[in-house]
């Protein structure tokens, strides 16, 4: 079997598997749903999550460690993971392929030609790990913006697999949707067509992980490489090149995938792979200028200080921005999310949304709540989330941790925020209108959401009696018919107050056992009063989920919202005093 044939079926082996991890993580007991499939298998493999995790959090989390064995194969064989393992670098290849697949092998030769922009990796890399390394509590782990295994991930999760589970509802029952997955979308497609002007445009040029092995490739034992120096230089070596790595000439090793598609082309059967250098000379330090080495030093010094001088994590700090229960700290949290999606796939209300830039620049796409999407808010007795986040910037908690139950019940519940009435906006407060879907749904015991009961007099309701017979009251006032018969309305007369149970155009039908014409006052007048339960938030009891919010009848802007105030992970944001 040729070398060119392994790698392509190890591709489509591994690109498989990426695609049957993104599926099976979602909660469930089928076969296509999470189990003990290893959902962040490519994640551990990813060395610069690890790298950047370390770096940020002074912390290397679980299994996060396994990328030591990707650095040290990766020393002994090559930058083998961009061309046989990343699924992400299989897009690129196929899509690389399709646009080439019909040029002319001179067209294929300068296509693949080596160009001093394919530096620009190199500083990007450089820019993400100083702002992750960043002195003091103001680092920032902002890889996943750019590592493929994050890009890759967050696109299928967020935007490819939703719009395929709309139509074959395989992985989801129900459609599941994504704010902002416009933006996801425009920068994958934009990553995708960028191969058709130059083949494995992002790997070359944009790729942080890529220079991640660039940078270590350079001690690489076996490499590709001329076996002597004579050579016709036909250069069909380079027609098919991935890395763009001039293997005719002074072989860069740094830019070397690792596809060896030239071993398959070569016709003279002088490329080789080795231990010892190439006959025609090597390249083995990555391209990169001192002047643009510090000025990516400069640029990741400045850049975090310039997105936090709003002082979005202090006191300016933006209320609509809630985390999923068990996320860490903002601060925290920031030098560990990695914006992969896996914990807005594995939501099984949808609730969990990649965030916009309105809590800063540093918030696109991290998890946030909105409890307007999906089927409900954060269920009380799922922790789905912290179980499949790769960096632990959601960790995993038990139920007993959430409800504040068992061994935490001196700590009580883990709160996400705190709900609050919006009494301009409520049926009960501003409209007069029965109401108390946000009670009923309140999930926690006892229930977070208590009412206060009162009896409003309806507009127009005070009106003069014709008369009274029986359990009938005639009123000279043209009613919709059963307007009030929901067993909300009463009819007081004199000091007694009775259930309405019908109407006509101008009588009602009352509740009574008694004579209720006597007990009218000298003016002969009624009221027809709704009974209003109108709600009130305890706020030592409300955990934020939000199922009130989601189930509130009013459209639009609802009546009672979440915000992160009172949530347990920050102590600057206490809603209330110890």
């Amino acid at each position: 079997m040729k070398i060119v044939t392994a790698r392509r079926i190890c591709q489509i082996l591994f690109f498989a598997l990426f695609l049957w991890l993104c599926i099976v993580s979602t909660v469930g007991r089928q076969l296509w749903q999470i189990g003990d499939y290893p959902v962040n298998f490519f994640f551990y493999l990813d060395p610069l999550v690890a790298l950047g995790t370390m770096l940020a959090a002074h912390a290397l989390y679980g299994l996060l460690v396994l990328s030591l064995i990707t650095v040290i194969l990766t020393i002994i064989f090559g930058r083998f993971f961009c061309s046989w393992v990343c699924p992400f670098g299989s897009v690129h290849h196929f899509f690389g392929f399709l646009a080439k697949r019909r040029k002319k092998v001179a067209e294929r030769i300068k296509l693949n030609q080596y160009h001093k922009a394919q530096r620009i990796k190199y500083y990007i890399l450089v820019v993400f790990l100083v702002m992750a390394a960043f002195p003091s509590l103001a680092a920032t782990l902002q890889i996943g913006l750019l590592d493929p295994i994050s890009f890759v991930t967050r696109s299928f999760n967020i935007m490819l697999l939703p719009i395929f589970d709309r139509i074959t509802n395989i992985a989801s029952s129900e459609p599941r949707f994504y704010q902002g997955a416009w933006l996801i979308l425009a920068a994958f497609a934009a990553a995708v067509l960028l191969n058709f002007i130059i083949p494995r445009f992002y790997c070359r040029f944009i790729c942080p992980l890529g220079a991640f092995f660039g940078l270590i490739d350079r001690f690489a034992i076996w490499r590709i490489g001329k076996k002597n120096a004579e050579c016709l230089e036909c250069r069909l070596c380079e027609e098919n090149c991935e890395g763009a790595c001039q293997p005719t000439h002074d072989f860069r090793i740094s830019e070397c995938v690792l596809c060896f598609n030239c071993l398959n082309d070569c016709r003279h059967h002088v490329m080789t792979y080795q231990t010892a250098k190439s006959a025609s000379g090597e390249i083995t330090d990555p391209d990169i200028s001192r002047r643009g080495f510090i000025l990516s030093l400069a640029g990741g010094a400045l850049a975090l200080p310039a997105v936090r001088l709003a002082n979005q994590l202090g006191s300016n700090y933006n209320p609509g921005i809630i985390r999923p229960p068990g996320a860490l700290s903002e601060e925290e949290f920031l030098k560990r999310c990695i914006k992969c999606g896996q914990c807005m796939r594995v939501c099984p209300t949808n609730v969990i949304q990649p965030a916009s830039t309105r809590g800063g620049l540093e918030n696109l796409w991290t998890p946030t709540l909105n409890n307007r999407i999906g089927s409900s808010g954060c269920q009380y007795n799922c922790v789905a989330c912290g179980q499949v986040c790769p960096t632990a910037a959601i960790r995993p908690i038990s139920l007993d941790e959430k409800h504040g139950s068992g061994d935490f019940a001196d700590a009580g519940p883990v709160k996400i925020g705190t709900a609050f009435v919006d009494r301009s906006r409520c049926l009960p407060w501003v409209f007069g209108r029965p109401c108390i879907v946000c009670q009923e749904n309140c999930p926690v015991s006892p229930k977070a959401i208590y009412t206060k009961l009162s009896y409003d007099t309806v507009r127009n309701g005070e009106q003069a009696t014709v008369k009274i017979v029986g359990n009938t009251v005639e009123i000279p006032v043209i009613m919709k018919p059963a307007q009030y018969s929901t067993g909300d309305y009463y009819c007081t007369v004199g000091p007694a107050r009775f259930e309405i149970t019908d109407n006509s155009e101008n009588t009602l039908t009352i509740k009574t056992t008694e004579n209720a014409e006597q007990l009218l006052p000298p003016d002969g007048k009624i009221k027809i009063e709704v009974r209003l339960q109108r709600p009130y938030v305890d706020p030592q009891k409300c955990i934020g989920c939000g199922v009130c919010e989601h189930e509130c009848p009013v459209s639009g802007k609802r009546a009672i919202r979440v915000s992160a105030e009172g949530e347990t992970r920050s102590a600057n944001r206490k809603l209330l005093l110890d």
